[in-house]
């Protein structure tokens, strides 16, 4: 057996000399696509159905969740606006909701959709194939503003609601706002002569009247307002020269969040407008991973 030893050894060299080549010309496994499923509907209101569509990681068997809330004033928009797919590839699962518009219902029913959504997939959570503890909110403009309220009235029954299915928290662990509004009872005041032009109809919609007119209304749907000690943390992202959402709205949520001792980070856009691809480009997604990744180690 001695004498054969070195024989075996230069032929398992060989053979492994010979594997080489073909583990490198072997393709690698390519990631699975994204999983996508639309229009689930998630509640009923007055005959209205109300969805989410739902986009997963693909192959993974429970993803984080975000939450995703579109824009457009409060009166237009549609789940179809989601531009966080590229977070997909980072293991995240994205949940698009719609809502109930201004057109159709005053505040707070947007609130009591959007929580009810929340309720929703944490019920629903195993079959979705996301997760129950680790859920984000995030939206852009009037989106931006729903995700700070939804986010820092974690368990105020004033937003709850009644609608769709009860016996799951409505909480979430952590806000992102790009460009979004905060203070209703000052946006007036620091809006340009554009911004109030889009501004007081919507608010008119919105609130049923202007802030003056609906005081405690204006307070209840203000983030800057609710923001407390179980507040969770915050990201904003917003343009300086925002034409439409004043730059200050943003600044007072964060104003709020450090005088309450609470995580939160400002990102300015320096000549940024009301959106636009710089929001959602890879430096400023790079932001919003780190976040993440330091919110949900």
């Amino acid at each position: 057996m001695d004498a054969l030893s070195p024989l075996l050894s230069r032929r398992h060299a060989l053979l492994a000399a010979l594997a080489l080549p073909l583990a490198l010309l072997t393709p690698r496994a390519e990631a699975a696509p994204p999983e996508i499923r639309r229009d689930i509907v998630y509640a009923e209101v007055d005959g209205q159905k109300l969805a989410l569509d739902l986009y997963r990681p693909g192959g993974r068997q429970r993803a984080p969740l975000i939450v995703w809330v579109h824009g457009g004033a409060w009166r237009a928009g549609t789940k179809k606006d989601m531009p966080l797919g590229k977070l997909l590839a980072d293991g995240w699962a994205v949940a698009s909701v719609d809502y109930r518009l201004s057109t159709v219902a005053p505040f707070p029913a947007q609130a009591h959709d959007i929580k009810a959504a929340i309720r929703f997939l944490r019920l629903k959570a195993s079959e979705l194939g996301i997760t129950a503890d680790r859920i984000a909110i995030a939206g852009s403009s009037a989106g931006g503003h729903l995700a700070a309220i939804v986010g820092v009235t974690n368990g105020d029954s004033r937003l709850e609601g009644k609608v769709g299915l009860t016996g799951a928290s409505s909480d979430v662990q952590a806000i992102v706002s790009f460009f979004g509004m905060s203070d209703f009872t000052t946006i007036l005041q620091q809006s340009t002569p554009h911004g109030l032009s889009v501004r007081v109809p919507a608010l008119q919609l919105l609130l049923g009247g202007q802030p003056e007119e609906k005081p405690e209304l204006a307070r209840l749907a203000s983030p800057v307002f609710h923001v407390d000690a179980g507040s969770p943390p915050l990201l904003l992202i917003h343009g300086d020269q925002d034409p439409q959402a004043p730059f200050a709205q943003s600044r007072e949520l964060e104003s709020a969040y450090r005088k309450a001792g609470l995580r939160v980070e400002f990102v300015t856009i320096p000549g940024g407008l009301h959106g636009g691809p710089q929001f959602f480009d890879e430096e400023r997604l790079a932001l919003v991973r780190k976040f993440f990744g330091e919110v949900f180690p």
